[in-house]
């Protein structure tokens, strides 16, 4: 049986408790059980806000993720917080462009400019969200790229459908171009 336990983290208005939600559904779509739970600070816009999934071809015992085995760090202050709590063996996905530190870890780790590439390629940096899934899902293949955009299009507005498929697929080419990289 395999588990996967995944933290989104960063400030409140980046849309990552929906992330979350999104990556939940895009699991059972492809026939695993999923769980997901979040918390925002005080201040919601702005504040910390996390959200968490378990991904699991089995059952899930406990519903909270302990060390996370991929943690995507959208702030410096989420990435500051949680870094400690993931598995040496894990994966750390980092948008560079409000993450400037980054920790020493013994895993992987990817450091893209997430928001970056949500401006860039949509004219948007409000679906920096949607292009982190795409990256996360295209370096971990944790679920069906299929599963995912079903799942996207599922959760967004229908007058937004067309700019979050674009922000997705933004994020799956940079991480195939992450990938093509590595494989040099």
């Amino acid at each position: 049986m395999s588990t996967t336990e995944v933290r989104l983290s960063g400030f409140g208005g980046q849309g990552l408790i929906t992330a979350g939600i999104i990556l939940a559904e895009a699991a059972i779509l492809d026939g695993k059980n999923a769980v997901q739970s979040q918390s925002y600070g005080p201040e919601a816009r702005g504040g910390a806000s996390k959200a968490e999934v378990i991904i699991s071809d089995g059952d899930i015992e406990y519903p909270k993720v302990g060390d996370a085995d991929v943690f995507l760090a959208m702030s410096q202050a989420a990435c500051d917080k949680y870094a400690k709590a993931l598995r040496p063996s894990g994966v750390l996905i980092v948008d560079t462009d409000h993450v400037k530190n980054v920790p020493a870890f013994s895993g992987k780790t990817y450091s893209v400019p997430i928001t970056k590439i949500a401006v860039r390629e949509t004219g948007k940096e409000l679906v920096a969200n949607i292009v982190a899934l795409g990256v996360l899902v295209g370096l971990t293949g944790l679920v069906s790229r299929e599963a995912l955009e079903t799942a996207v299009l599922d959760r967004v507005p229908p007058k937004t459908k067309d700019l979050n498929k674009q922000a997705l697929a933004a994020g799956f080419a940079a991480a195939e171009e992450i990938l093509g990289k590595e494989g040099e």
